[in-house]
């Protein structure tokens, strides 16, 4: 039993408008779904990932107009890290994403979206299927080919090791290093030493990752975590997938998902996020919510409009 790297990353925005413009129109990553936070359904929850919606391209945010600005520290994912094919993808990258810009290495590219979380680009060698969305700006091998991994700040690693090699199966690699792969894809998970003051959640912060499981193996997930100490929620069902919660002990948010079923479970594939979606347990809901959510444009009509 294994995960399957990252399912997703979800983070805060206070401002989605600009969150789709930055991600959909500049990233040039696919609003897949707009639906509503299902903890709390007043707000937004907005996913972008490749053309089909896949586990291990799916960043998320959930939109609060009124959040203040957040502050990584320890126990907060700090870092989104993306694959890229190659020295020429990041060329194309530095140029598109110029003011956003924070460093540029061999192999590597680093910048921060318009609330200051942090994303790296990476080129990797890897089998793995490149995850890539479609967008008239950017040409296939430029695109974003799904998670490398994160890097999260923890002030004592040593904490985590032991959950992470025994009980969710990560598997070390350099120091403070893990590798989370199953049979079709994987990611890495990082720590770093945090920086002074606390950490607070926030606009352009990460809220937590999510882990990729099997659907048949997710029950056997939520009963290895417990077993292993894990104070972990019930499964939740989340229409597109099933979850579980937990905190790792280093503090950071994560989430077991399941794969499927999808997110064309309540739209066409071709269509994906050009209405909002609500499952049907919060259907009702529509005429009480929707007039208190930010008006947003269809990206891919503006990226196709002269």
């Amino acid at each position: 039993m294994k995960l399957e790297g990252i399912h997703h990353v979800t983070a805060i925005t206070a401002d989605a408008p600009r969150n789709v413009e930055f991600y959909a129109g500049l990233l040039g990553l696919r609003m897949v779904k707009k639906t509503v936070n299902q903890d709390d359904p007043t707000v937004y929850h907005l996913f972008y990932a490749d053309e089909r919606g896949d586990p291990g391209s799916d960043i998320t945010f959930f939109e609060y107009p009124d959040a203040r600005q957040g502050r990584t520290g320890a126990g907060i994912v700090h870092t989104v890290r993306w694959r890229v094919a190659s020295e020429e993808a990041l060329d194309f990258w530095e140029r598109r994403l110029d003011n956003h810009m924070l460093a540029r290495a061999p192999g590597r590219l680093e910048f921060a979206d318009p609330e200051g979380l942090r994303h790296e680009l990476a080129v990797v060698q890897t089998s793995d299927e490149p995850l890539t969305a479609e967008h008239p700006e950017i040409l296939a091998e430029f695109a974003l080919q799904g998670f490398d991994g994160v890097r999260a700040f923890s002030a004592d690693p040593e904490r985590s090791r032991e959950f992470f090699e025994q009980t969710l199966g990560f598997q070390p690699q350099k120091d403070d290093t893990w590798e989370v792969r199953g049979e079709r894809r994987g990611s890495t998970y990082e720590f770093d030493a945090p920086p002074e003051g606390i950490g607070i959640g926030g606009a352009g912060t990460v809220h937590h990752v999510a882990w990729a499981s099997a659907i048949d193996e997710h029950d056997a997930w939520r009963d290895r975590v417990a077993a292993g100490g894990g104070h972990v929620t019930p499964i939740i069902d989340r229409y597109y997938f099933k979850s579980i919660y937990f905190r790792e002990p280093s503090g950071v948010l994560f989430e077991i998902a399941t794969i499927g079923p999808g997110f064309a479970t309540d739209e066409p594939i071709e269509h994906l996020g050009e209405r909002l979606s609500l499952p049907p347990a919060f259907e009702h809901l529509r005429e009480q919510v929707e007039p208190l959510l930010t008006p947003l444009p269809n990206p891919r009509e503006t990226a196709a409009a002269p």
